[in-house]
């Protein structure tokens, strides 16, 4: 066998990326890996080869942390292979600076970092709760410009514009368990001459990245965003990443507000038709629950290159997962729930459920399409009524491989174009007569945030049908009867997405019978543990 001359793997916690390089491809390729002291491979899903980069890509998921696997890569007669370890949830802390309790109104900066050898912990001080409310007098309650740092357990409260900012090029920061609250300034429209926008909980400067933002409520910023009656919306965000350097997991985050105070984009960012953007690369969005937004509840646009976002519930919303552009791809989008869609206040109609779209830029004096990227959308769950109009938008789109969502919806299911050569969609549950109701049926009652599949759904069963009632025939026309549900064991095998299925096939949407439910929020996250400003009063 011959080896391809260039092989890279970049883990986070629950996923590996990995790049082999091969001048001109060798048809397509076969992925599989297993945990390096392990005689059982398992199968991944296939990558793709983009001859752009002259190299075949994609991601391995639901990986262990803190656990070295050796990934393999066929193609043709090249085989080639690389061991890499996924990221520990433990870090390494060896200078810690404790924050004196009560409320300050001073901003925190931190200069002094870590390495990776040892991280730099700022905590409040043991037994304490630490308030910073700097009453909208200073621009931020914390500025990082340092690498390496962890900030634990803080209630960041009414900072002018962004409540944590991340300088310029800073690399390796951690934000878990803090309460932000009350930041940014009173915005308004685009049209109203509101030119500010994106006043962030936690905002990322050009070039920032390795970023784990974890376990933290955002909520109730002071000023809003508005809705599409007055304009593109523009205002507060929950978490502004822009132009990354990618490798960044925000996980098990509750993002939330009321309508009056909605955000513009939950999770967002810039630049959208671009090959950098948010979060750009070999990064991960999972386990977070983001409402409240008036138009992405999660922006993930740029490159895109091994970006994977799944199991996040996503409510109050007009566009639920934006991708517009995916430059280089693969994006996985996969086992989210997507809940409530609105395009105002006064118009419930609903947005759609993913943005697609690309356009031309001028590299080097040459045009290049941002569109070309590959989208996974495996596993999804789309509820009804109330949710979005359209599952995709209008937008130009190529390079999307679409199987296995409950795609119910009142508007259109598939793109315009859905038919172009590299798009592929099948195997989704797709349908919006009378949807809401009987979609409704499809789902066991719960009072947590789960839906799993019901045995059996409602349908309208068409013409006049006739029975027995009581020794006499009775006939009625169009009654409702209880059906098999379409989507129990009807879904397609996606290795390395629906191992491990429990019935005759894997079944279609987001949750599958018989194994656990996904979590979702801060208190979904494994161990979560309430941070001293909910315990210290």
């Amino acid at each position: 066998m011959v080896t391809a001359f260039l092989v890279l793997a970049i883990p986070t916690f629950e996923s590996i990326g990995y790049y082999f390089e091969h001048a001109a491809g060798a048809g397509p390729a076969k992925i599989r890996y297993k945990m390096a002291d392990a005689k059982e491979w398992r199968e991944g899903y296939p990558p793709v080869y983009d001859p752009r980069e002259k190299e075949y890509r994609g991601s391995l998921v639901g990986l262990a942390p803190d656990t070295e696997y050796e990934v393999e890569l066929q193609a043709g007669a090249h085989r080639a292979s690389v061991r890499s370890r996924t990221w520990s949830e433990r870090f390494r802390v060896t200078k810690t600076t404790h924050l004196k309790g009560g409320v300050s109104d001073q901003t925190v900066r931190i200069t002094e970092g870590g390495s990776a050898a040892g991280w730099h912990l700022v905590e409040p001080a043991p037994g304490s709760r630490f308030v910073s409310d700097v009453f909208n007098l200073a621009e931020n309650n914390v500025v990082v410009e340092a690498d390496y740092v962890i900030l634990r357990g803080l209630e960041l409260i009414n900072a002018g514009v962004h409540a944590v900012l991340i300088r310029k090029g800073v690399k390796h920061v951690v934000i878990e368990d803090c309460h932000i609250t009350g930041w940014g300034r009173v915005g308004g429209a685009r049209v109203w001459g509101v030119v500010g926008g994106s006043d962030s909980a936690v905002y990322a400067e050009p070039g920032a990245g390795h970023l784990v933002i974890q376990r933290n409520l955002i909520e109730s910023p002071r000023g809003g965003a508005n809705d599409w009656e007055s304009g593109h919306p523009s205002g507060p965000q929950g978490i502004t990443l822009i132009d990354s350097a990618g490798g960044n997991v925000i996980r098990y985050n509750t993002i939330r507000s009321t309508e009056d105070h909605g955000f513009n984009d939950g999770i967002g960012g810039g630049s959208n038709y671009s090959f950098q953007g948010s979060p750009n690369r070999d990064s991960d969005i999972y386990g977070n629950i983001v409402s409240h937004c008036w138009d992405d509840a999660i922006e993930s646009e740029g490159a895109n290159r091994n970006v994977r976002i799944w199991s996040n519930y996503i409510h109050h919303t007009f566009v639920h997962v934006a991708t517009a552009a995916t430059a280089m791809g693969p994006l996985y989008v996969f086992r989210n729930v997507f809940g409530e869609s609105r395009v105002s206040h006064q118009d419930r109609t609903g947005g759609m459920m993913i943005k697609t779209g690309m356009n031309y830029i001028n590299i080097a004096g040459e045009r290049v399409s941002t569109g070309l990227g590959y989208r996974f959308i495996f596993h999804n769950t789309a509820l009804q009524p109330n949710g979005g109009l359209d599952v995709f938008s209008s937008h130009e789109l190529h390079n999307a491989v679409s199987r296995n969502n409950i795609f119910y919806s009142r508007g259109r299911a598939y793109p315009r174009d859905a038919g172009e050569p590299r798009n592929d969609f099948a195997t989704d549950l797709t349908g919006g007569y009378l949807g809401g109701g009987f979609v409704k049926s499809m789902f066991l009652q719960s009072e947590r945030l789960e839906w799993f599949l019901a045995p059996a759904m409602n349908k309208i069963q068409w013409g006049r049908v006739e029975s027995e009632r009581g020794g006499k025939t009775v006939a009625i026309t169009d009654p409702v009867v209880a059906a098999k549900n379409p989507a129990v064991d009807a879904g397609a095998r996606l290795p390395g997405f629906n191992d491990g299925y429990t019935g005759a096939a894997p079944d279609i949407g987001a949750f599958e019978t018989g194994l656990p439910a996904p979590r979702f929020g801060r208190e979904a996250a494994p161990g979560f543990t309430r941070a001293a400003w909910e315990t210290q009063r």
